[in-house]
């Protein structure tokens, strides 16, 4: 019996790599989160500080370009402000936050790093809408608010966050209403980075959303494509957790998809043939751009 081999890419070269700080770990559990994260899920746990560094002297080693702190909810780690500046001895770094516990001495330390770090520092805050009304049906109950708080502290500390917004099925968000509101809290260069739906986790059984249908595939056709390894961030980036190294950060709830432990043993081929690449596909999408 033959098996048909797996539709796989090739790693160009390492970009960007992306650190789950803290796993699955989030302070809040939203409805459309497609790696259904939350205070309780320990799918993927809180990196070690040493793990960290090791993943970043791995990358560099490696080539890689900019760095990118996910999770979970990164302002969760005991250790932040000690891994950003880990990271920013090293390369640019970015932060995936929802925003929220952004307080005060946090975003003057932020804003220290952002005037004086040898590489940029850029923030960039999950809102799903320009109301409570809108953002906390998705995102929970008081969200909108500490949001947008956690954003005016930045601005106030020299730091503009770009907003990113879920592209939901069921939502009404505009950009122009998007730049209003970051007007409105201090930022005077408004930058809004829309993210489509990934319709994995929660996203597939959301009342709103829909899991992907059958036809939604990466064809060996696309694969052939010789901009492929371009088109799919995946052609050069990699994503490191406490569970080990995955090809992509979207995709480290499926075992299937982890490549090694270690970040030097990723660096090879990886597969694509998960429903979600389809996404990153027909999108030209990447988290990092």
């Amino acid at each position: 019996m033959t098996t048909t081999p797996r539709l796989s890419l090739p790693l160009l070269y390492l970009d960007t790599l992306w650190v789950q700080v803290t796993g699955t770990v989030c302070n809040i559990a939203c409805k459309h989160c497609f790696i259904s994260c939350g205070p309780k899920v320990e799918t993927h746990q809180l990196m070690t500080r040493e793990r960290v560094v090791q993943s970043l002297d791995d990358g560099v080693a490696a080539g890689l370009r900019a760095v990118w702190f996910t999770g979970g909810e990164p302002f969760l780690h005991p250790d932040i402000l000690g891994l950003v500046d880990e990271a920013l001895q090293r390369a640019p770094l970015g932060i995936l936050t929802n925003g929220m516990l952004i307080d005060d001495a946090l975003a003057e330390g932020l804003g220290e790093r952002f005037r004086d770090a040898p590489y940029n520092l850029e923030i960039r805050v999950s809102l799903d809408g320009c109301t409570a009304q809108d953002n906390d049906r998705v995102r929970g109950k008081g969200v909108f608010d500490k949001a947008c708080a956690g954003i005016r502290r930045l601005a106030a500390h020299g730091v503009e966050p770009v907003v990113a917004v879920s592209q939901l099925d069921d939502g009404s968000a505009s950009r122009l209403a998007f730049v209003e509101l970051l007007q409105d809290l201090g930022v005077t260069r408004p930058r809004v980075k829309w993210i489509p739906p990934f319709r994995i986790g929660r996203e597939a059984t959301r009342k709103g959303g829909r899991s992907y249908q059958r036809w939604e595939r990466l064809t060996a056709e696309d694969v052939a494509d010789p901009e492929a390894p371009l088109r799919l961030q995946c052609g050069t980036s990699r994503c490191v957790t406490s569970e080990g190294t995955f090809a992509c950060p979207i995709l480290i709830n499926d075992p299937s998809f982890r490549l090694a432990d270690r970040l030097p043993d990723a660096l090879g081929a990886h597969p694509v043939d998960h429903e979600a690449c389809h996404t990153c596909w027909v999108e030209a999408f990447s988290c990092s751009a």
